[in-house]
């Protein structure tokens, strides 16, 4: 009985030091500031993740990706919209998806994925969990995806809203047969694929 006794405050202990809510010695709850991200630290969190990815795609010989900014920009307005709503979801308090935000956001390409995240956890850490569950780990390693964007929201208790969001540039339209020879160009259309927004935002 004391043995499980000692498993239990351990196991007690090991989750209190992780939680962002402790309780002091007087009984007042604190919420833990923990990883505060300063101001003006976006594109250190963007560059870190964006190598971070690409370490992970290489080992699956996915192309590396490149941070753009039509995205970056898809990804804020969705972090800080998830803050205002308070629940990590795929859809805006306008109803909007995914691939209306970047369009809205000016990006040409073609959504690929996109991955969110409510947590007191650092981007990498963030990174790590997605790697865990297989849609997200999909998104991340998706080789059809070319391009990202990647922000937060930080509110004043420190949870942090991530947003993940992969593309592709569309390929330019192809010319007819007959100016295809004479121009010698021979590359595919690339368009968008309906089937797989299902897929593409982790549902």
């Amino acid at each position: 009985m004391k043995r499980l006794i000692s498993v239990a405050l351990l196991s007690t202990a090991v989750l209190a030091a992780c939680s962002p809510v402790t309780t002091g010695a007087d009984g007042t709850v604190r919420v833990s500031k923990g990883y505060r991200i300063p101001a003006g630290g976006e594109a250190q969190i963007q560059y870190r993740m964006l190598d971070s990815m690409n370490a992970l795609r290489k080992t699956v010989n996915a192309p590396p990706l490149v941070l753009n900014a039509q995205l970056n920009a898809a990804a804020a307005t969705h972090s800080r919209d998830m803050s205002v709503q308070n629940r990590p979801w795929h859809f805006g308090s306008d109803g909007s998806s995914p691939l209306d935000r970047v369009k809205r956001a000016g990006y040409g390409g073609r959504l690929v994925g996109e991955a969110i995240s409510e947590t007191f956890e650092t981007e990498l850490e963030t990174l790590a969990a997605w790697m865990e569950e297989p849609a997200t780990k999909e998104i991340i390693l998706d080789p059809q995806a070319r391009e990202m964007g990647f922000d937060y929201f930080q509110e004043p208790n420190g949870k942090i809203w991530w947003t993940l969001v992969t593309g592709a540039p569309v390929a330019p339209e192809v010319a007819p047969a007959s100016q295809r020879l004479s121009a010698g160009v021979g590359s595919a259309v690339g368009g968008f694929d309906l089937s797989r927004m299902d897929a593409a935002i982790g549902n």
